[in-house]
């Protein structure tokens, strides 16, 4: 049948001519259907606001999907402080946003400034301070020495034009003189051990004092290079460490300005012959009014009024100058006052290099831009830095680098992160009112400070504070008890082999997955907003609400909730915990062992421990049963100390046990945290029954009191009564007038009511209680 079946169909074929049948469409045979190109929501285009311009602009980078960015890194010469955070986490943020969500390739490069007078003068001051103290100075020298040197430190004081400063210096004195009488009690009595102890108490209060008053005298004599790159070298890996600790991405490239010195001299030199740089007594200044008189320059483009301002340039100038460069004599090498140093000629006790000007070091500014674009080339697409940095920092880089290419834009986009306070106060490095990042995370854990950030805008202030910071425990618990109950379900009753978990959307779970896709949409709007993270935030907050809603309904209707729609919104929000760094995600090489029989730790543990889970159970329901009060103590410790030592966190409902993997460290946090409500409440429980026993006791005292004796007690108040002992004149010996004789009567007709009853309800025993 089948061969005959062939057969009569090949003839069929064959017979069939085919010059009929169209080719393919053409104008006179098919007309081109209408197509309606897509209308583009511009709110879905990404949009960074733009120091440079002062609002929001397109993203457009020069060179495709690429992007380069420079971001200035640290001056290492102390401990890294939540100021650094602040910029350090929220461009780490930005940078896994464009990369991770947008999908731009991004070349990432921070500098290291480990040449600058802060480093300069910190290094020499510990270096001569410990070589100070080694030489073991008699105690009278020491007493002698240090007295000098609090007589420096209040002129200094006393010079001082700012006034948080100057109470700042007030408090450092008051310190060291606390130290200071101590010590020289103790010497005045001869007690070796009590002078031993006073004496490092007196170096620890005036270290800074000390170490200005050796700096003066002796500077000259600090000549070693490893003096100053020690310091710079030890401060730079504890950086690095506390970055590591925030979780905060490292950067593509590092530079620092040590390994860069003969770019640096060759970039001065273009610049020098362009007209736009002068050299003084061995240092070379950027001149700013030959670069603002030129054409398609303008300095100052980032701050404006600075330039304008007198007094605020000058304050600028200081700090950007550095503080061994802002001298007389420097000041008068300078054609300009606004002009900016691009080399240093050293003085003794300052390291230097070569350069066709003598022995010197690179000026703060040329630094920045000299490796910005030894990297990154002629344009750059991202600048970033502090809020602080735009004036004169980052001004002073715009126009040196314009200057030394003669262009009018080498970047494109400049990003300030917004300044940081501390409950309210503006921190200050300068007025020592700042938290160490380390200071912070013996309090708080890196994610938790990092919500905190992602909870504000990266341009906005920031107020880090116990009421901001507990704002962002509660977000990361809201979370986490979304991920653990999502996981619970998913891991009970939904199986991505078994066509039973793929289930038709009722009419709760469409409301449900609509909120979940407006939510996508809005959080994409967010992001493109400037990487606008706090409505993202806000947006997630609200979604995970929302689906605690529809578990706890569908809970109370004994109805499994649909666990492929809640995987899909916790596998969402965790994607965008990992792109923003909250949630670590190990950076591997080469193909993920997971196909190959690799499994989570909560794959590989959760069996057991819904094994353990249900044995539990069942004990309870036979000591229930039985009474046996023993067994269920054990369960409960079970729960609350065993397993919540090793990371596991049961919770007893109604008809099951849910079992949840949570954190060790956040577990025993949380045991930490209701011990100490606990005993909160029972102190505010004491405190209100001392309260209400006190109140009783007054309003019974009150009642015991005669009313002839009321008054009689305050005279402070009064000088005369009545034979009632009701007030007829006052403490001065004025009389009480009508109105207020009349407020005093009535008191007196009240208080004779609350004692003749408390008389009758005791009788003779309160006749008694007033003889």
């Amino acid at each position: 049948m089948t061969r005959l079946y062939c057969q009569r169909l090949s003839r069929l074929i064959g017979s069939c001519s085919f010059s009929n049948f169209p080719r393919g469409p053409s104008s006179s045979s098919m007309a081109q259907e209408k197509w309606t190109l897509p209308h583009a929501d511009p709110s879905c285009q990404l949009k960074l606001y733009n120091s440079l311009t002062r609002r929001k602009e397109a993203f457009i980078p020069i060179n495709g999907n690429q992007v380069t960015w420079y971001i200035c890194g640290p001056t290492v010469y102390d401990v890294a402080h939540m100021g650094h955070a602040r910029s350090y986490i929220s461009f780490d943020i930005l940078r896994r946003v464009l990369k991770d969500y947008f999908g731009y390739d991004v070349l990432y490069v921070m500098n290291i400034t480990d040449i600058d007078d802060k480093i300069i003068k910190r290094a020499r001051q510990k270096h001569l301070l410990e070589r100070y103290l080694q030489s073991e100075p008699s105690t009278q020298m020491f007493l002698n020495d240090v007295t000098s040197a609090r007589q420096e430190y209040v002129a200094k004081m006393e010079n001082e034009p700012n006034e948080d400063k100057k109470n700042m210096y007030r408090k450092q004195i008051e310190k060291l003189d606390s130290s200071l009488s101590a010590l020289e009690n103790a010497f005045a009595q001869r007690n070796e051990t009590t002078i031993s102890l006073s004496k490092q108490q007196v170096v620890t209060a005036g270290a800074d004092m000390l170490s200005d008053w050796l700096d003066n005298r002796q500077k000259g004599t600090v000549s070693d290079h490893s003096i100053f790159d020690s310091l710079s070298r030890f401060y730079e890996e504890d950086f690095n460490k506390d970055m590591a600790a925030l979780n905060v991405l490292p950067a593509d490239v590092l530079t620092r300005v040590s390994e860069y010195v003969p770019e640096i001299v060759a970039f001065v030199e273009k610049i020098i012959q362009n007209g736009f740089a002068y050299e003084a007594n061995g240092s070379v200044y950027f001149d700013t009014i030959a670069f603002g008189r030129h054409n398609g320059h303008r300095y100052g483009k980032l701050v404006p009024g600075a330039v304008a301002d007198a007094d605020l340039l000058q304050s600028a100038m200081r700090e950007g100058e550095g503080e061994l460069s802002i001298g007389v004599d420097r000041l008068q090498e300078k054609r300009n006052p606004g002009d900016f140093a691009l080399w240093k000629a050293s003085k003794p006790g300052e390291p230097f290099w070569q350069s066709p000007w003598g022995h010197g070091r690179p000026g703060w500014h040329i630094e920045c831009s000299v490796m910005a674009t030894a990297i990154c080339g002629q344009k750059l697409d991202i600048h970033s830095g502090g809020f602080d940095l735009r004036f004169p920092h980052h001004d002073n880089e715009l126009a040196q680098t314009e200057a030394y290419y003669g262009v009018d834009q080498w970047v494109n986009y400049f990003l300030h992160a917004g300044t940081l306070k501390i409950a309210g106060l503006k921190m200050s490095k300068s007025l020592k009112n700042f938290i160490t990042i380390k200071q912070c995370l013996k309090e708080y854990t890196a994610r938790q400070l990092r919500l905190l950030f992602l909870m504000h805008n990266w341009s906005d202030t920031l107020d880090y504070s116990r009421q901001s910071m507990e704002l962002a425990i509660q977000f990361e618990r809201l979370c986490s008890e979304f991920f653990l109950t999502v996981s619970h379900y998913v891991r009970k009753h939904f199986d991505r082999c078994s066509s039973a978990s793929f289930v038709k959307l009722g009419r709760r779970e469409l409301i449900l997955q609509q909120s979940f896709q407006e939510a996508k949409l809005k959080v994409h709007k967010a992001l493109c907003d400037s990487i606008d993270t706090r409505t993202a935030m806000d947006t997630v907050r609200e979604l995970v609400g929302q689906c605690n809603i529809y578990i706890k309904e569908e809970s109370e209707g004994q109805r499994v909730p649909c666990c492929l729609l809640l995987r899909s919104v916790a596998l969402y929000i965790t994607k965008l915990m990992r792109i923003f760094g909250v949630t670590e995600v190990a950076e591997e090489i080469g193909f993920s062992d997971v196909g190959k029989g690799g499994a989570t730790k909560e794959q590989l543990v959760m069996p057991y421990l819904n094994v353990l889970s249900e044995f539990r159970e069942r004990v309870r329901e036979e000591a229930r049963e039985h009474k046996i009060g023993s067994l269920l103590e054990e369960c409960d410790r079970l729960r609350d100390e065993i397993l919540v030592d090793l990371g596991v966190r049961l919770e007893d409902r109604k008809g099951e046990t849910v079992v949840k993997l949570v954190d060790r460290e956040e577990l025993l946090k949380e045991r930490e945290q209701k011990a100490r409500l606990e005993e909160e409440k029972r102190l505010r429980k004491e405190k209100l029954a001392s309260i209400a026993e006190a109140k009783r006791k007054e309003k019974e005292n009150q009642r015991r009191l005669p009313p002839t004796e009321m008054f009689l007690r305050e005279k402070d108040k009064y000088s005369a009564f009545d034979q009632q002992g009701i007030p007829t004149h006052d403490f001065n010996g004025e009389e009480i007038s009508k109105k207020q004789r009349k407020k005093l009567e009535k008191l007196f007709e009240t208080q004779m009511k609350i004692y003749q009853q408390y008389l009758s309800e005791n009788g003779d025993d309160a006749k008694m209680d007033n003889c």
